[in-house]
């Protein structure tokens, strides 16, 4: 079974010499892997859920079962946070451009793209206030103005976090398929 986070890996292994490697361009695919800031805190939300669980068990033998069943809902509730934190990215397939959020999803089809650039700018260090020299993945889109355009990725988000080369062959990947789908 294909873990969907990891499908980028698996078209890479495949292709060669490809500028834009992929098996079935409609489906939504993210281009690079999940940085070990993102996975490690998503390890550590499972590892607290399991804590949960155990803990809604023991309330279930020694207490109330509806105790117990907040105590499941928390847990599971813990679960899903973890399994969204995995699927926050940049995605991309023949129908567009899909930035995924914890909270919201928002996708830019093609015909609105004007360009994907990487700038040189400040940036938020792990989606925090704090703000350090970086670079930043902008999308620019047809109607609106370079400066109100949406940062995708960033040098020192979870994902690319002291992996400045991965940064790199993310964006050319990201660039790529901006470029091959605009000419259109």
């Amino acid at each position: 079974m294909p873990l969907p986070f990891l499908t980028a890996d698996r078209a890479f292994a495949t292709a060669d010499d490809l500028a834009l490697p992929f098996d079935d361009r409609d489906r939504w695919r993210r281009p690079y892997r999940p940085g070990p800031w993102r996975v490690g805190t998503a390890a550590l939300l499972l590892l607290l859920a399991s804590f949960v669980l155990f803990a809604a068990v023991v309330i279930a033998l020694t207490a109330s079962v509806s105790e117990a069943g907040v105590i499941l809902g928390i847990a599971l509730a813990v679960i899903l946070g973890a399994l969204r934190l995995l699927r926050v990215g940049v995605w991309v397939s023949g129908r567009g451009l899909r930035q995924v959020g914890f909270l919201s999803t928002r996708t830019a089809p093609w015909e609105q793209v004007v360009a994907v650039r990487t700038v040189q700018r400040p940036v938020r260090w792990l989606g925090l206030p704090r703000t350090v020299q970086g670079q930043a993945l902008i999308l620019v889109r047809r109607g609106r103005a370079a400066e109100d355009a949406p940062v995708l990725l960033t040098t020192h988000d979870a994902d690319f976090m002291a992996r400045a080369g991965s940064f790199d062959r993310a964006a050319d990947a990201i660039e790529a398929w901006a470029a091959e789908n605009t000419r259109r």
